[in-house]
């Protein structure tokens, strides 16, 4: 199977999760990990840009990495997927968790 329809199969999967256990719009909370030292949280950063969205970052115990938590609110799951997809593409290395 290639990972292309895995994505899609992951990301269709999470939409009927939502939808389930949520009433939308709603606040998501989006958690991403990225190396330190590079410009990568600007980056995350910038795609929540003029949504409201309360970002924290915390960096691990050795400092190699740093975890990024954004609390927003989204209309619907489409959306949500769409910022992760967004993220993905955008930022290289990034980890959704």
């Amino acid at each position: 199977m290639d990972s292309e329809k895995k994505t899609k199969e992951f990301y269709d999967k999470l939409k009927t999760q939502l939808y389930d256990t949520s009433l939308w719009p709603t606040e998501y909370l989006y958690k991403f990990i990225v190396k330190s030292g590079s410009n990568k949280v600007e980056e995350v950063e910038t795609i929540f840009n003029n949504l409201g969205a309360v970002i924290n970052t915390t960096e691990s115990k050795n400092g190699n990495y740093i975890s990024i938590s954004i609390s927003v609110k989204m209309k619907n799951p489409e959306q949500v997927i769409e910022k992760y997809i967004e993220v993905s593409e955008k930022v290289e290395g990034v980890i959704s968790l």
